[in-house]
């Protein structure tokens, strides 16, 4: 009994600890390859639908998901965003597929992009999916935050070969419309490297957000912003027929039309920004 006992307590004790380990960290380790199985949300008319019934939106935007992402302790945070959300049977969360140039940049340069940054996007979709819950990745953004715009001029203009200093630039310079259809294409054929799809055939995904909150104040007719998206529109679905995508507006009407008087904030400003919701929305391929 001795002897046996020798043996059997250290076992206990190993069992035990595992045990223990696993109760405290267990939903730390998670196979992305059995996330559950979700459909592609398709349109018909004016309904969402998934696999024949209509889905209905509940959502809420967490453009932080893969700034955190990067770093190991922060990831919980998304987890009980994810968590919470699920709980309160949200369905869909907008958030950043974007981070040019900047500090943790994903997109380190015109064409490069920092791997460990890439891993955490695939991270952040593939915790998505264990929850169930679908994202809207925005592509870039309009604002200065995470690069944007500002910083795709800064690099054609480092490379001597922007056209100009404008911001607005962004969306009538060749070459830099060249970047964002490079990034483009990189994100939708990018293989997760934890679930093994590449993003195009992702249905976690709800669907692309060309541009986070665009305007183009230097041409307040709308025709660069217009001429632009559908562009990239034509751009994304050539690569990419699988999801929906979107522009990413505010909802602004432009100065030709009526409703600018009774929906718009009060004052011009609004109708001004280069932008117009109704436009905006209806390109041929979008």
């Amino acid at each position: 009994m001795v002897a046996g006992n020798g043996v059997f307590y250290p076992i206990i004790g190993f069992a035990s600890c595992v045990a223990f380990i696993y109760m405290s960290f267990g939903d730390l380790w998670v196979n992305y390859h059995e996330e559950p199985e979700l459909s592609f949300v398709q349109r018909n008319g004016t309904h969402f639908m998934v696999d024949g019934r209509i889905f209905y939106i509940n959502g809420w935007n967490s453009y932080w998901f893969l700034d955190h992402a990067v770093d190991e302790y922060r990831r919980p945070r998304i987890r009980a965003m994810l968590q919470a959300g699920a709980k309160m049977g949200l369905t869909v969360c907008r958030t950043w597929a974007f981070n040019d140039g900047a500090y943790n940049a994903l997109q380190i340069s015109p064409g490069r992009y920092d791997e460990r940054v890439f891993k955490a996007l695939d991270h952040v979709i593939a915790e998505a999916g264990q929850h169930g819950i679908r994202l809207l990745l925005s592509l870039v953004n309009n604002l200065q935050a995470y690069g944007g715009k500002t910083q795709y001029v800064q690099w054609a203009w480092e490379e001597g070969v922007g056209l100009s200093s404008s911001n607005d630039s962004f969306f009538y310079d060749p070459s830099i419309r060249h970047y964002f259809k490079n990034h483009v294409k990189t994100l939708l054929t990018r293989k997760n490297t934890l679930t093994g799809i590449q993003y195009r055939d992702d249905p976690t995904i709800f669907g692309w957000e060309l541009i986070n909150e665009p305007r183009c104040m230097t041409d307040r007719s709308g025709n660069s912003l217009q001429d632009w998206i559908e562009e990239m529109s034509t751009f994304v679905k050539s690569i990419d027929k699988k999801h929906l995508l979107t522009v990413g507006l505010e909802g602004f009407y432009g100065p030709k039309s009526p409703k600018r008087l009774t929906v718009n904030p009060p004052g011009d400003w609004a109708a001004n920004l280069g932008s117009d919701f109704i436009r905006n929305s209806n390109p041929l391929n979008h």
